[in-house]
């Protein structure tokens, strides 16, 4: 099936080829055309199955087909659990509807609220929040959702782990009732069933059986890297390991492309495929890599979705994804049909909060390899550190406080110094004589400067020794 076939208009059909879609996902297969329709959808699914596309494509194009002009108000609403899904749903809406004169934001906590007002202010169409800065705003009278005409919770399960659920009632009544929604969730307890028996109408169920990876048959490292060091590091694996067919996952599009000719300069030959890169680049791309021409794929993970290759013996994760659910389905592209594959993880220092989280996910450490050239202790996470929290480097501020620790040798030192009669170190009247022109008062400079200097003391303390170095230089 092609996106063609789903009933979406050249608009977005041209926005998700730019984005290097080549065909729906199944999820996207099952809930667009209900959507499109008007239903109700209850969608069952995991992160990495698309299902942002599901609801976000819909919701789009039945905004932008009832236009109503004048001042925009907030007619579509998604709510996401955490500020990180949110912002990757905010990008999505915002790649998706680059063809469309509509407008998105995305509101969450722990940032400064005021840039967040000013822009629902001037008039927004679709709105992506988490629950407790909505409520926030809409207290605060900055916000109002009684126009909201689709309703979209996601990742419902994650929600109410998280406590969210009286959040998520106070704002299911301040929703106008004629409206369309959509409910996405990984699992179905029955929490979440009597959730959405509370507000979905003759909804029409999607679930998609979660991609079974044989994790079992799958030979996955970590190895930590300094960042710089991450394509010498792929450049050693791939020459020493027996690769025959491996995908490279890399986060941006731009740094698939330089990966590439860094390989090139190795000699190691490569294709990228991402949404900048034309249909018929992606398309040359995919028939090299699946006829065994090139060895090495390059890719986003939006722009790897759809695309089904046997044979894929590594994976490569050069950048750590920073969902974990991500991790799972980058390396379920080996160890299929029974076969066995390896997956490598280079960790770097920003990216062990990654780790932390999908360790957690798959419940055990992942194996450690050390051997090899550009090991760095500096990218292993710290024991506490949380899933997705990125270690910050120490400031100048910080350092120079580590600096100003007692220093117990010298506290002896001066100890010993003062009992032999002799000033600690640093404490020398004497120190800087050199400095100072013979026969100095050191009172005089002081003296003369409170009497003719009405700038002050800081600028009294300037007018002694240094001013007469200046002035011996001048006359030279």
């Amino acid at each position: 099936m092609s996106f063609t076939s789903l009933g979406l208009s050249t608009e977005l059909l041209q926005t998700l080829d730019q984005e290097g879609y080549v065909e729906p996902t199944p999820i996207q297969e099952l809930a667009i055309p209900p959507l499109l329709e008007g239903r109700d959808v209850l969608g069952v699914a995991q992160t990495g199955t698309g299902k942002t596309a599901a609801f976000a494509l819909p919701v789009l194009q039945r905004i932008a087909d009832s236009d109503q002009g004048g001042h925009r108000n907030i007619r579509a609403l998604i709510l996401s659990p955490t500020r990180e899904l949110a912002a990757q749903i905010g990008e999505r809406f915002s790649a998706y509807g680059a063809n469309l004169p509509l407008y998105h934001h995305v509101i969450f906590g722990g940032v400064s609220q005021k840039p967040q007002v000013k822009a629902v202010k001037r008039g927004i169409d679709i709105l992506t929040a988490t629950p407790g800065r909505l409520l926030d705003l809409i207290s605060q009278g900055h916000i109002d959702i009684s126009n909201v005409e689709f309703f979209v919770l996601d990742e419902a399960d994650r929600m109410l782990d998280m406590g969210f659920i009286r959040d998520i009632r106070k704002i299911l009544k301040m929703l106008p009732k004629n409206r369309q929604n959509l409910l996405f969730s990984a699992t179905m307890p029955n929490s979440i069933s009597e959730l959405a028996g509370s507000f979905l109408r003759d909804a029409v169920r999607v679930e998609i059986t979660p991609e079974e990876v044989a994790v079992d048959r799958i030979d996955q490292h970590i190895l930590f890297v300094k960042k710089s060091n991450k394509q010498y590091l792929l450049t050693t694996l791939i020459k020493e390991r027996n690769v025959d067919k491996a995908i490279v996952f890399t986060r941006t599009k731009h740094g698939a492309n330089r990966l590439v000719r860094q390989l090139g300069h190795a000699e190691i030959e490569a294709v990228a495929i991402h949404g900048n890169k034309s249909q018929g680049a992606r398309t040359r791309a995919l028939s090299q890599f699946k006829n065994g021409e090139i060895s090495i794929l390059i890719a986003t993970d939006i722009a790897s979705r759809g695309i089904d290759v046997d044979g894929i013996s590594h994976v490569f994760n050069f950048d750590l994804p920073n969902i974990p659910e991500s991790y799972v389905h980058r390396i379920g592209r080996t160890a299929r049909a029974g076969k066995s594959g390896s997956a490598f993880g280079f960790c770097d220092e920003s990216e062990s909060g990654y780790l932390v989280g999908i360790q957690r996910l798959l419940g055990h450490d992942i194996p450690v390899i050390e051997d090899h050239p550009y090991h760095f202790p500096g990218a292993i996470p710290k024991p506490g550190q949380k899933p997705g929290e990125v270690r910050k480097k120490k400031s100048r501020n910080s350092r120079a406080a580590t600096r100003k620790q007692p220093d117990l040798r010298r506290e002896r030192s001066d100890r010993r110094r003062a009992d032999e009669g002799r000033s600690p170190r640093g404490n020398n009247p004497n120190r800087g004589r050199h400095n100072r022109p013979k026969n100095h008062d050191p009172n005089s400079s002081q003296k003369r400067g409170n009497h003719s200097n009405k700038h002050g003391s800081n600028r009294s303390r300037n007018s002694g020794g240094g001013s007469n170095r200046g002035q011996r230089r001048r006359r030279r």
